[in-house]
Order: structure tokens, then C-alpha cells, then sequence
């Protein structure tokens, strides 16, 4: 049986492989970039607002700060209780075009060990969690030359 792949956070992200891009919006008016995406007002407080025009992010950028989550969260944060909690490292990327920080987990496989400052990562498409009917996607940050 194959399992449907439903986005966690349905217009957040879309394509595959080297397409795959996280999905944000920009202000036609003072081109200010927001993720998570703004699709009803410009939160510039400087701006009068313009059109909110879907862009995709940068794939590419830097390590900003990192840490790793050693309990579970809380929902809505999607988990199979049943088993026991797997840390995993919580990466916040800087993508310098767009002037954010947008915050991620590392692929599986990296550790906070693997991370510094300022070292290059890229976005890839990931898997937050799977039941017996649902993949459910997500994003993740990948240490760039890292295949895994």
C-alpha cells in the first residue's frame, strides 16, 4: 500500500530534488520578503501595502544558530507517542537575499556536533512524520557537500 504525501503546511513549499523551494511572499510595494508566506497585508509598518506576490526562497544559506530539541513538543506537533523521542537538531538559517531567518530541522542524520556558524546549508524536502495511510512533508536543512 503507498502512503498519500500531504505538505504539513499546505502553500509553505512545493517541487522535488533540485526544485524543491520553500514558498514565501513579497510586497510589491516596498519588496519586503515574509516566511512563513503573508497573504492578506504587508507587515512592513513602514509600507502603505501593495500586492502580495508568491516568491520562492533562496536554497541556499548560512547557519545563523542551531540547537537541538531533546523532548518532545507539544501538539499540534505531530508524533507517535508509542515510541520513544528521537532529538534531532533545529537549525536557523539565514538566507541573506531575502533578509530572513527561517528555522528548520537538520536532515536526519546531522547532529549539533555536525553545525557552526556561518557554514552553508541547503533546503531539501523531508518527512515529519508517516501513519499508515499519510507521508506527511515537510522541510529540512542540509550541510551543503552532504548527501544524506
Amino acid at each position: 500500500m503507498s502512503r498519500t504525501r500531504t505538505p504539513v503546511v499546505t502553500g509553505w513549499f512545493a517541487g522535488e530534488g533540485d526544485d524543491f523551494r520553500l514558498l514565501g511572499t513579497r510586497c510589491s510595494a516596498c519588496a519586503s520578503v515574509f516566511f512563513p508566506r503573508e497573504d492578506a497585508f504587508c507587515r512592513n509598518p513602514g509600507c502603505s501595502g501593495g500586492e502580495l506576490v508568491e516568491t520562492p526562497l533562496s536554497r541556499r544559506g548560512r547557519v545563523w544558530s542551531y540547537t537541538d530539541s531533546r523532548y518532545r513538543p507539544p501538539s499540534p506537533y505531530v508524533s507517535d507517542r508509542e515510541l520513544e523521542w528521537q532529538p534531532y537538531a533545529l537549525i536557523a538559517v539565514e538566507l541573506a537575499a531575502e533578509r530572513l531567518v527561517v528555522l528548520g530541522q537538520a536532515v536526519p542524520g546531522v547532529a549539533v556536533a555536525d553545525l557552526t556558524v556561518g557554514m552553508e546549508v541547503e533546503v531539501v524536502p523531508g518527512v515529519l512524520n508517516e501513519d499508515a495511510e499519510t507521508t506527511w512533508t515537510t522541510w529540512h536543512w542540509r550541510p551543503t557537500g552532504v548527501t544524506a
